[in-house]
């Protein structure tokens, strides 16, 4: 099996957890997810299988949608609900001043990472250091917040939704707002709603992608790798030309079957597929050849 399923992780377990219940209902090892989710958070977690595993990297990096409730007046050690409490304080600000606080942060801004994350200082994941009761400067790392939308205030909570770069802790912009507000903040529960073009109303649970695997239909279920790159311009292999590819070689023009009215860009990436209609690669057009950027031969390709 190769291809990408849009997962639905549910409360309560962890993004390894879901690769790990999937190797046991597909019955296959290569398998990786694309981004870590905290198990309290529920939402889309792409998961590559076979060949896929390629793209984990790439769709890591992806702009992801959430959609988060914020508590006002609680700071925890975690920055979430399910956290040791720190403090607390009486919120006194107004539903306008949360509204102006949540808006200021959409935009670019030099977030500090958690203590209870997977990022690693001098070999050491931060989460481990936090559990022996240690912390660590952290540098701070600037984030892109290209849209944040309000849903609703009803003090101490508010909702709203924002679409971020990766690497953005929702945890932490509900601190950071917190702070900004004087109150303190944590976040109260996140939905994943989108990453990059893998939706929420799309995604699949394990329960579901069980009982597709039962009926045989898993296929039905697996997004073919070249999907991932349909922006780019399609090449396809004269018979001649397979062994090039196959092999992972650079071709020339004379070797695929461009057409008379096809042409190219100097360094615009494409798709290759051999002479049958597999999916073979990406590959960079350079001088008049094309060379390989990612190889996925034997990923599950468009056939036509």
């Amino acid at each position: 099996m190769n291809g990408i399923l849009n997962i639905y992780k549910e409360a309560g377990f962890t993004s390894h957890d879901v690769v790990a219940k999937l190797r046991g209902i597909l019955k296959q090892k290569k398998i990786g997810h694309t981004g870590t989710l905290d198990p309290d958070a529920e939402g889309v977690l792409p998961v590559c299988v076979g060949n896929a595993t390629k793209l984990c990297g790439l769709l890591t990096e992806k702009e992801k949608t959430y959609q988060a409730v914020l508590l006002l007046g609680q700071e925890t050690d975690t920055q979430d609900a399910s956290g040791k409490i720190l403090r607390t304080a009486e919120v006194k600000v107004s539903p306008e001043a949360v509204r102006e606080a949540i808006e200021s942060f959409q935009g670019s801004y030099d977030q500090i990472p958690p203590m209870y994350s997977a990022l690693k200082v001098n070999g050491r994941k931060l989460y481990e250091l936090a559990r022996e009761g240690k912390e660590v400067e952290r540098k701070a790392r600037r984030v892109y917040l290209r849209e944040i939308r309000i849903s609703w205030v009803r003090l101490p909570e508010a909702s709203f939704t924002v679409t971020c770069s990766s690497g953005t802790y929702i945890r932490t912009l509900c601190r950071d707002i917190g702070e900004r507000l004087g109150c303190g903040g944590c976040m109260k529960s996140l939905l994943r709603t989108r990453v990059d073009r893998f939706a929420m109303e799309d995604s699949l649970r394990l329960s579901q992608i069980e009982e597709k695997m039962a009926e045989g239909r898993i296929g039905d279920c697996l997004i073919p790798v070249d999907r991932m790159f349909e922006e780019c311009a399609r090449v396809q292999m004269k018979e001649a030309g397979d062994r090039l590819v196959y092999n992972g070689n650079a071709f020339s023009d004379q070797a695929a079957d461009l057409g008379t009215a096809w042409t190219v860009k100097e360094e615009a990436q494409v798709r290759v597929y051999d002479s049958k209609g597999v999916f073979i690669g990406l590959y960079r057009y350079e001088r008049g050849m094309f060379r390989p950027v990612k190889m996925f031969l034997g990923s599950l390709g468009d056939k036509g």
